[in-house]
């Protein structure tokens, strides 16, 4: 190994570098992974969302033990692991009450110096609160999904889904598909995916989805009542970040049902509720940032069982030399769910994947 290392790095939405960064130097609580593959995820585009540039790209690795810090016994070289990016803690308020993600201690905590380089830290706090090896029956590829869809794990702890209840999920992007594939476990029965792409919405039928519909070419709400015998969907989930996109999730809510808020508008930016309906139909939002430690195990597990169809999930792949290729697709979100960069090179399993 040598002492430098290649390193995706954003600058802006339309410049992606590829420099040499120093290989992190490790504690003795510490370990040193080799990042076998990183996803890209949607969020990175959302330049609002960047607290400082320049950044290493991604956050969604996975990776291979290649040094131990003299006082780690848990971990030795050779194990293959998923470590949570971001990772709580139990001794705050926040914590105490179940938002270990809201606590600023959560974000505080970071992967170093990031996921598509070719080595990266992991500090004491993120092997004691949320690291797991990874047992043979789960892919590369497919652990590439814990941290994502673990998120949507999160969000639906929350949505109120009750068994038989009908989801509706607005915008079938990865994230998307990831809310119509786990709807079932929490309860669902129909799961109705709404995007302007025919293409994704083909895609969501294969994750689970019961109906779809195409706002562009259908009366999304008049639709929505003919697939679920005139009535609107008790959950609905919103991907889409924009302010039209919640205002028209809204109107597919049933009375009584539930709202959920999947990604954030950017700071600043109004959604304006009516006031009758906000009132009378007893309609209840929700939102959860991120997945904690609680998420993470479940989903390992659900995927362990081979109850999810992650391998199936990731749409290209790439080598780090061509991550700004790789961004450039996200950007454009087009026919791709999850993207993966590969900071050693596509394996040779993967190349006609």
């Amino acid at each position: 190994m040598t002492n430098m290392m290649k390193a995706a790095v954003y600058h802006a939405l339309d410049d992606i570098r590829l420099e040499e960064r120093p290989v992190p130097e490790i504690g003795p609580e510490e370990v040193l992974l080799k990042t076998l593959a990183c996803g890209l995820c949607g969020g990175e585009t959302m330049a609002w969302y960047k607290k400082s540039d320049p950044k290493v790209l991604g956050h969604e690795p996975i990776g291979e033990v290649v040094e131990v810090g003299a006082q780690v016994t848990d971990y030795q070289i050779g194990d293959r692991v998923f470590i949570n990016h971001h990772v709580g803690r139990v001794d705050s308020h926040l914590s105490r009450r179940g938002h270990f993600t809201r606590d600023p201690f959560y974000a505080s905590m970071k992967l170093d110096p990031g996921g598509v380089c070719e080595y990266y830290r992991v500090t004491a706090q993120h092997l004691r609160m949320d690291a797991h090896k990874l047992p043979d029956n789960i892919s590369t590829d497919a652990a590439v999904t814990i941290e994502p869809w673990s998120c949507v794990m999160s969000g639906l702890k929350v949505c109120n889904i009750q068994p038989g209840d009908t989801v509706a999920v607005v915008g079938a992007g990865f994230m998307g598909q990831g809310f119509v594939h786990l709807a079932p476990f929490f309860g669902a029965g129909k799961v109705i995916a709404l995007d302007f792409s025919d293409w994704r919405l083909e895609k969501a039928k294969f994750f689970g989805a019961t109906h779809t519909i195409n706002p562009k070419s259908q009366d999304a709400v008049q639709a929505l009542r003919d697939a679920n015998n005139g009535r609107l969907a008790d959950t609905v989930i919103v991907i889409a970040p924009f302010p039209q996109a919640w205002a028209d999730a809204e109107k597919l809510v049933e009375v009584g049902g539930t709202l959920h808020l999947g990604a954030p508008l950017a700071p600043g930016t109004d959604w304006v509720r009516e006031g009758s309906r906000a009132y009378f139909d007893q309609i209840t939002i929700t939102s959860r940032y991120s997945s904690d430690h609680t998420d993470t195990y479940s989903y390992i597990r659900l995927l362990e069982a081979g109850r999810i169809k992650a391998d199936e999930a990731i749409s290209h792949r790439f080598d780090i030399k061509d991550s700004a290729e790789a961004f450039e697709m996200l950007r454009k979100a087009e026919k791709s769910l999850k993207i993966i960069v590969y900071p050693h090179g596509i394996p040779e399993d993967q190349k006609d994947a």
